[in-house]
C-alpha cells in the first residue's frame, strides 16, 4: 500500500494530537483475524488485508518513534519512516512461523526509523563505525542511568563509565554528548485536544495497558515456549524424564529418586541432566540463530 494513503501528522500545533487521535480509531486485530488478513496478502495481495494490517499496527510505530524524539527531527518525519518499516515488514511478514506481526514489525519499524536518523545526522561528521553508532543511540539512556540529567558537558566520571561500557573512547563521548545537547525536554510542552495542555512526557505514559506491549510479552512468551518444545524433540525418553523433573518442575525431582526409578547410580542421573542440559541448550540457541535469519533484519 502506498504511505500518501495512511494518515499523516499535520504541521502546527495540535497535529500530533489529532494525529494519536486518528489512528486510535483503527481497531486492534484478534490472533485470527490478523493470521487470515496475513495470509490473504501472502497468497492473494489483497490491499486491502495488507491495509488493515498496517493501521491496526500505527499505534505501535507511533509509540516507538516517540522513543526516537530527542534527536531534533520533525516528529511527522519520524513517524513516517517508521510507518515504511512497518510496511515493508507487512511485506515480509509469514503467519505461519508462529509469531505476531508486532513482534516481527517491531524490527523493521526500528530500522527504518534509526536509518532516517543516521542519514539525517550526516554520519560523514559523526562516524560510521557500530561503535559509533551505538553510542549515538543510547548515549541519553546511559545518562539516564548514572543520573547524569543536567545540559552541559559531562563529568570525567561520567565520560569514562560510559565509554567503557558502550566501548568507545572517551572523546568520542564527550563530542557525541555536545552533538546532542538540543535535545528535546520530557517537559516541552504540547497541545492536546480540546484546548487541553500537556507535555511531551504525557505521550510516554499510558494510563492503560498498553495492547502492543502485550502482544509481545505474550508473543515472546509464546515463543521461546514454541523453541523449547522444539529443542526437546532431540532427547530421547530417559533424557527427557530427567531433564523435565530436574529442570522444569516446580518440585524438582531428587537424584535419589531418579536413580531408583530407572536403576542407575546418583551420579549418572547426573550425568544423563547434564547432558540433556547441553543439548536443548544447543537445540534453543539454533533455533535462535534461525529465527533471527528468518526474520531478515537486525536492530542497530
Amino acid at each position: 500500500m502506498a504511505r500518501s494513503t495512511l494518515p499523516s501528522i499535520a504541521a502546527g500545533e495540535g497535529g500530533l494530537s489529532r494525529y494519536l487521535d486518528e489512528i486510535r480509531k483503527f481497531p486492534m486485530l484478534e490472533p485470527q483475524q490478523e493470521y487470515m488478513l496475513a495470509k490473504r496478502y501472502q497468497e492473494h495481495e489483497d490491499r486491502d488485508a495488507a491495509h488493515q494490517l498496517v493501521t491496526s499496527h500505527l499505534r505501535l510505530v507511533a509509540k516507538i518513534a516517540m522513543g526516537y524524539r530527542g534527536y531534533g527531527l520533525p516528529i511527522g518525519e519520524v513517524v513516517s519512516e517508521g510507518n515504511v518499516g512497518l510496511m515493508q515488514a507487512v511485506k515480509k511478514f509469514d503467519p505461519e512461523r508462529g509469531f505476531r506481526l508486532a513482534t516481527y514489525a517491531m524490527w523493521w519499524i526500528k530500522a527504518a526509523i534509526q536509518e532516517y536518523i543516521l542519514r539525517s545526522w550526516s554520519l560523514v561528521k559523526m562516524g560510521t563505525t557500530a561503535n559509533q553508532k551505538r553510542l549515538f543511540f543510547n548515549l541519553r539512556r546511559m545518562k539516564s542511568r548514572i543520573q547524569a540529567i543536567d545540559e552541559g558537558d559531562l563529568k570525567p566520571h561520567q565520560v569514562s563509565e560510559i565509554a567503557t561500557k558502550l566501548k568507545v573512547s572517551e572523546e568520542e563521548v564527550i563530542s557525541m554528548n555536545r552533538r546532542l545537547s538540543g535535545d528535546a525536554s520530557l517537559n516541552a510542552p504540547i497541545r492536546a485536544t480540546e484546548g487541553e495542555s500537556g507535555q511531551w512526557q504525557d505521550w510516554l505514559v499510558d494510563e492503560h495497558d498498553s495492547q502492543e506491549d502485550t502482544l509481545i510479552e505474550q508473543d515472546e512468551l509464546e515463543t521461546r515456549r514454541s523453541m523449547l518444545s522444539k529443542a526437546l524433540s532431540v532427547l530421547n525418553e530417559r533424557e527427557r524424564r530427567i531433564f523435565e523433573a530436574r529442570r522444569l518442575s516446580e518440585d524438582p525431582i531428587t537424584l535419589e529418586e531418579l536413580s531408583s526409578e530407572f536403576d542407575i547410580s546418583r551420579e549418572r542421573v547426573r550425568q544423563i541432566e547434564v547432558r540433556a542440559f547441553e543439548k536443548v541448550q544447543l537445540a534453543v540457541q539454533k533455533e535462535a540463530r534461525e529465527r533471527a535469519q528468518a526474520l531478515n533484519v537486525v536492530e542497530a
